[in-house]
């Protein structure tokens, strides 16, 4: 049975000030995405300074890179093992009052990618002092914009990432505020949902609000297309098969008494499946557009396949849990509940075996209970030394038993 070092707790409390010192650096100094230019500058120069070999800035944009090679004996000598964190921040103004808040006037990291980066680094800092813990190569990956759509992930692989050397399998974790502090969580199959959008212009013919016989309303128009894509759900799916369609925006007109010519609808769409993915933007064109003609308007659709649903092996959610069981205890390793957010990590599982975790960062206690994309989100920072104990546990457990 392969377990890991006995020593690794404590080489992480060591080092945990200097983790929590990394992600408050980080947080005080958020960038947008593809706009990581000096979050990677920090993490090349952490990472030289580690020694991590074959560094590369500037892949995909702001994307960096390292390889760890391990010197130690075992099956998983010939492997390559890709571990990613994204780093980009978002549009937001923190509200939080504490030393670390953002220094840059509406942006803030609001989903803990700061976190992210500074468990990433901290792995790769006890990882190069375990090279002889492990054959095999890790392929650290700190990937630009997985806020923004069509993301980071997508352009790297593009760029070659997943190759030179080739990977053979990848891990990647997400800080929780819904999961509590001390829990890991994890399951095989889809977790989260692919996201996609639209943005649809209804056309129709503008003129004065108190004569409506004489235009074509789009607002009304569009009044029906909003409710009737909500039957997609309600009434053309299995209850038991989870998608959503929403419309986030409705814009159209400025003045009360003016009927406009055009109102436009914007909207998410998620699902777990290809086909129904298909299947979703497929009727959501047929109802918009039957809609329209029947009321005397026409419909312009963009609709935008953006990340596809993120998807976790088997054989690596195992080695992850078994981890994950070593370090917190097997009451507090949980089973994943799919929820409906998108994640471009995605792109990487499509590619090879993975595994996407997530690390319980919620402690009501300190008030520490704001949901993800909210201007007070912050974690308990202890969270950061387990998702680094699990990451760096399930390295070497990967490398055992490849």
């Amino acid at each position: 049975m392969v377990t890991a070092s006995p020593t690794l707790h404590d080489a992480i409390d060591e080092i945990l000030p200097g983790l929590v010192a990394d992600r408050r650096h980080l947080h005080e100094h958020p960038e947008l995405g593809m706009q990581e230019v000096e979050t990677a500058k920090f993490v090349a120069a952490r990472l030289a300074q580690l020694g991590v070999e074959d560094i590369r800035t500037g892949v995909a944009n702001t994307g960096v890179t390292g390889l760890i090679r391990g010197t130690g004996s075992g099956p998983g000598g010939a492997k390559v093992l890709l571990v990613r964190a994204d780093m980009d921040a978002l549009p937001i103004e923190e509200e939080n009052d504490v030393e670390y808040r953002s220094q840059t006037p509406g942006i803030m990291h609001a989903c803990g990618h700061d976190g992210h980066t500074a468990m990433l680094l901290a792995t790769a800092r006890l990882l190069t002092g375990r090279r002889d813990e492990f054959a095999g190569t890790v392929k650290l990956v700190f990937q630009p914009s997985e806020e923004m759509p069509p993301g980071g992930a997508r352009p790297m692989i593009d760029a070659g990432v997943l190759e030179d050397p080739r990977v053979d399998a990848a891990l990647g974790l997400h800080l929780a505020q819904e999961q509590p502090l001390g829990t890991i969580a994890a399951a095989a199959g889809p977790t989260m949902a692919a996201a996609d959008m639209f943005f649809m212009t209804i056309k129709g013919k503008g003129g004065h609000g108190a004569m409506p016989h004489t235009t074509v309303d789009p607002i009304v128009a569009g009044a029906q297309i909003v409710s009737a894509l909500q039957t997609i759900v309600s009434r053309e799916r299995d209850p038991l098969t989870p998608a959503v369609v929403t419309v986030g925006a409705f814009l159209a007109g400025s003045a009360p008494n003016v009927i406009p010519d055009t109102a436009t609808l914007r909207g998410t769409v998620r699902s777990f499946s290809a086909d129904e993915r298909q299947r979703l933007a497929d009727r959501i064109r047929e109802l918009s557009s039957g809609i329209a003609t029947a009321m005397g308007a026409e419909v312009e659709l963009d609709y935008v396949f953006g990340y596809p649903a993120t998807s976790s092996a088997a054989e690596m959610v195992e080695i992850v849990n078994a981890a994950a069981t070593e370090v917190v205890g097997a009451e507090n390793v949980l089973v994943k509940v799919p929820t409906m957010g998108g994640e471009d990590m995605s792109y990487f599982l499509n590619e090879v075996p993975g595994a996407f975790f997530h690390v319980g960062s919620r402690n009501p206690e300190r008030g520490l209970v704001w949901g993800h994309h909210h201007p007070k989100f912050d974690i308990d920072e202890a969270a950061l030394g387990i998702g680094v104990e699990v990451m760096v546990a399930s390295v070497l457990r990967y490398f055992a038993t490849a």
